[in-house]
């Protein structure tokens, strides 16, 4: 199986991640963050990861902490868990509807962290949630996993759907990309090599 667990403890944060990329999409996550965890339940559901998530942060300060180091794990928990990358797609995408809202997702496992986000979003919080720290999710997720994402939305009014949107994107595009090719067990780069 390729799986993964990681922790991850600071004065501010501490993490666990259990990440299972060939399971069935069940998923037990405790952020202190509501709207987080029905985002990261969704995120596990969609992509078929089985994925667990304990997460105790300094919330009374805000929760940038947490949601960056969850994202931090996380990241980290799908390039273990991919090991060497041998056979997987590499590539991923989706075009992913949530009523009004519409968002394009693409992802490229290829050793290399970006993140293109053009995405704007109309409330500053959803429950407790407060979304300007959605790019910093993402952008710990990709400095750590190793992949280059792409996020565009392209419709949307209701804020809690535009970000639904996103997250469902992302676990359609992360399927695809990490996804075994047949029986071939070939490193999906010219160079024999994803870092």
């Amino acid at each position: 199986m390729r799986s993964s667990k990681i922790e991850r403890k600071t004065k501010e944060t501490q993490i666990y991640v259990s990440l299972n990329l060939d399971g069935c999409g069940e998923s037990k996550i405790k952020t202190g963050l509501p709207f987080l965890n029905h985002m990261l339940e969704i995120l596990a559901k969609h992509s078929s990861f089985d994925l667990k998530i304990e997460a105790k942060g300094d919330l009374e300060v805000d929760s940038h902490h947490t949601i960056e180091d969850i994202g931090i794990c996380l990241g980290q928990a799908l390039r273990k868990a991919l090991g060497n990358k041998e056979g997987i797609q590499r590539f991923g995408y989706s075009i992913v509807p949530m009523d009004e809202a519409l968002a394009l997702v693409a992802v490229d496992i290829s050793g290399r962290p970006h993140l293109s986000y053009e995405v704007k979003l109309p409330q500053e919080v959803v429950g407790s949630f407060e979304t300007t720290l959605l790019v910093e999710f993402l952008h710990s997720f990709v400095n750590h996993s190793g992949a280059t994402l792409h996020i565009r939305l392209l419709a949307g009014i209701n804020t809690h759907h535009m970000i639904e949107s996103i997250f469902k994107g992302l676990a359609k595009a992360l399927e695809m990309a990490v996804q075994k090719r047949g029986n071939q067990n070939k490193i999906p780069s010219t160079k024999g090599l994803i870092e």
